[in-house]
């Protein structure tokens, strides 16, 4: 018993569990229900800009649980990316398509539930495939950190380059969908625009 508890003592010392964590976990953990609770808002809200908004701060939350991990260079991405590029493009589609600012009600299309269980099944999916992808997986903490520039630069430009670069085709169509939309008159609009310049004719 003795030797049993000379072994065990300096680890009980030394580490800690669930039951003590440190103030970086229990950061982390708050940072995650704001943000759960920034996407759950997105989601639900029936104004498309506030939507936007809320959207911001979940990706905000992200790049800060980025940063708790000590993965700096994917935090700064994260905001550079998502918060400066992808944001903004929705901000410009919602103005340029003339989406209206105030509360929607072609925002909830009444198929909440079909669509709560899609996101759940897809959630359990990805989390399904990350532990099972992961399981027998061990980092070497002698070596780089795994959210190091050169890292992350090697993984990108080696492994994900195809999906990288459709990525970014994806959102250039998107920003020319948006400009093709709002400069497509209604029918309401050509007819308007017709009896102007008719009565300038007759002038």
């Amino acid at each position: 018993m003795s030797i049993a508890t000379a072994t065990l003592a300096p680890l009980a010392a030394v580490g800690h569990g669930f039951l003590s964590p440190t103030g970086v976990e229990i950061a982390f953990v708050l940072v995650g229900l704001a943000t759960f609770g920034a996407a759950l808002v997105t989601v639900t809200t029936k104004q498309l800009v506030h939507a936007a908004l809320w959207l911001v701060v979940a990706l905000g939350g992200i790049a800060v649980e980025y940063l708790l991990l000590t993965a700096e260079f994917i935090a700064w991405v994260q905001v550079l990316i998502y918060l400066g590029s992808v944001v903004v493009l929705l901000l410009f589609g919602l103005m340029l398509t003339k989406a209206p600012i105030g509360r929607s009600p072609d925002a909830d299309s009444g198929n909440r539930w079909v669509a709560l269980g899609v996101a759940g099944l897809a959630g359990a999916t990805l989390v399904w495939v990350v532990v099972d992808a992961f399981r027998a997986t061990w980092i070497d903490l002698d070596g780089p950190a795994q959210g190091s520039t050169k890292v992350t630069g090697e993984i990108l430009f080696q492994h994900w380059v195809l999906p990288f670069e459709a990525l970014s085709v994806l959102l250039l169509a998107a920003l020319i969908g948006a400009i093709v939309l709002s400069r497509c008159n209604t029918a309401a609009e050509e007819a308007a625009d017709a009896a102007a310049r008719t009565g300038k004719g007759q002038r």
